[in-house]
């Protein structure tokens, strides 16, 4: 009885509120009918949808996250300046020594991303003026040199085919040429995500020693670092920077950074201005379990589960299991009679793979369409190669039944925008490869005995 009173008292009521509102008052995607008095449903707004299933994220970063790792970081909020605390980030400093490959370099973590660990390695070891040697091989090699350019650095640019890595020889003589080492540092950035090619850092230090030249090394191994091969003191990289969303599988917001011994004596005469990034604040601090201001609690709690689960499993079969992705991809790639970007077999990066298209084939085509038909997110060409290329994203947490979906993706996809491909004859290429170079999963071992 209330219920059919209150429907006559308001009703009415809502029925003169309709009547009353003119066509522009109402939402852009509603359509008002004055003839009828009516409002249709509303449209969704667009991607407002989400379908069933998960979206397949093969970008060589942000990566996927690991359940263990959005578990660890489910916490409420704490006060880092109560006694916990200062173990707790001692231990995290202390663990993150695995990622480098070293144990005499000062580890970092700033909340940041690789770009701010980027400003962190200039800043606190050079001064205005200072030459830096970069080769330039994609977008972000190019956007380092931006950076030190903007800081006021003198940077003799390299310039490399894009689809090829530092050259070894050419460092060499550079460095030989600079009889009065006017020349202090030397930037590489280690895997060229624009490009899918891994450069040669242990080459790069033995082209430095050949010359007995005294230039810091600084290497961006963002797309790196935690996926494939690094080896900090065996190469004697003065700075190595990374990210926490490329192989570390975590979200984008913390900077990963480690200084050598070399590096923090040239820091006392650095002169180039440093507030947020200065290596001093956090030497100050950092010690004690300290930090210059606030961290980012539930990122720490998921970096110190993910490098557990990098040491649970070992850095070399963290190295070897990323070498597996990254040939199954290829072989699919040759199963599907296209061509990688990078063609040297010595450059080719573990960590992704770029691929190119037909002539006549816009790659953006391929990108857009797995995103909007099977919820596949796949890397776009950036810069000069946008639309020749598109790139699959096989670090951090990855396996092989997650990498063959993407490839599978990629196919139907490549197919839909008009590339003359057979169903299955990547996929087919890359199961394989992995089928004949398969192990059973550590600890499982008794289930196929």
């Amino acid at each position: 009885m209330l219920r059919e009173v209150s429907q006559k008292r308001v009703l009415p009521f809502l029925g003169q509120i309709t009547r009353g509102l003119s066509a522009s008052a109402l939402p852009e995607q509603v359509q008002y009918d004055p003839q009828t008095s009516s409002v249709p449903t509303p449209q969704p707004a667009p991607f407002s949808y989400v379908p069933p299933g998960r979206n397949h994220l093969f970008v060589p970063g942000p990566v996927n996250i690991h359940e263990r790792v959005l578990r660890a970081m489910h916490v409420p909020g704490q006060n880092h300046r109560d006694p916990w605390f200062a173990q707790f980030f001692k231990d995290c400093l202390e663990e993150s020594k695995l990622i480098y490959g070293t144990k005499e370099a000062t580890p970092f973590i700033f909340s940041g991303t690789g770009t701010g660990g980027w400003e962190a390695a200039l800043c606190n070891t050079l001064s205005p003026g200072d030459k830096v040697v970069c080769f330039r091989y994609g977008l972000f090699s190019h956007l380092w040199i931006d950076m030190m350019q903007r800081l006021g650095l003198d940077v003799q640019v390299v310039d490399r085919p894009w689809g090829e890595g530092a050259d070894e020889n050419t460092l060499e003589d550079i460095l030989r040429k600079d009889t009065d080492k006017k020349i202090k540092a030397v930037a590489v950035v280690h895997n060229e995500t624009t490009t899918g090619v891994t450069s040669d850092i242990a080459g790069c230090r033995k082209a430095m020693d050949a010359v007995n030249h005294p230039a810091l090394l600084l290497v961006d191994g963002v797309s790196s670092i935690g996926a494939l091969e690094f080896r900090m003191d065996d190469w004697r990289v003065d700075v190595a920077v990374t990210g926490s969303q490329k192989a570390l599988s975590l979200p984008t917001g913390l900077a990963f950074v480690a200084a050598s011994p070399k590096a923090l004596e040239a820091m006392k005469s650095a002169k180039l201005k440093r507030v947020y990034y200065d290596f001093a604040d956090m030497l100050r601090t950092n010690p004690s379990g300290n930090v210059p201001y606030t961290p980012s609690l539930a990122m720490l709690y998921g970096m110190r589960e993910s490098i557990k689960m990098l040491r649970e499993e070992g850095m070399e079969n963290v190295f070897a299991r990323h070498h597996r992705l990254g040939e199954g991809a290829r072989r699919a790639v040759e199963g599907w009679g296209l061509q990688l970007l990078c063609k040297n077999p010595r450059w080719r990066s573990d960590s992704l793979t770029v691929v190119e298209v037909p002539e006549g084939v816009d790659s953006n085509k391929i990108v857009k369409t797995a995103y909007a038909k099977y919820d596949l997110s796949l890397g776009i060409g950036l810069a000069q190669i946008n639309g020749k290329v598109f790139r699959i994203g096989h670090l951090g947490n990855m396996n092989e039944l997650m990498l063959v979906s993407a490839l599978a993706g990629a196919e139907m996809a490549m197919i839909d925008a008009g590339v003359p491909i057979k169903p299955g004859s990547g996929v087919g290429k890359a199961i394989e490869y992995w089928h004949q170079t398969s192990s059973v999963i550590k600890t499982r071992e008794s289930l196929v005995q």
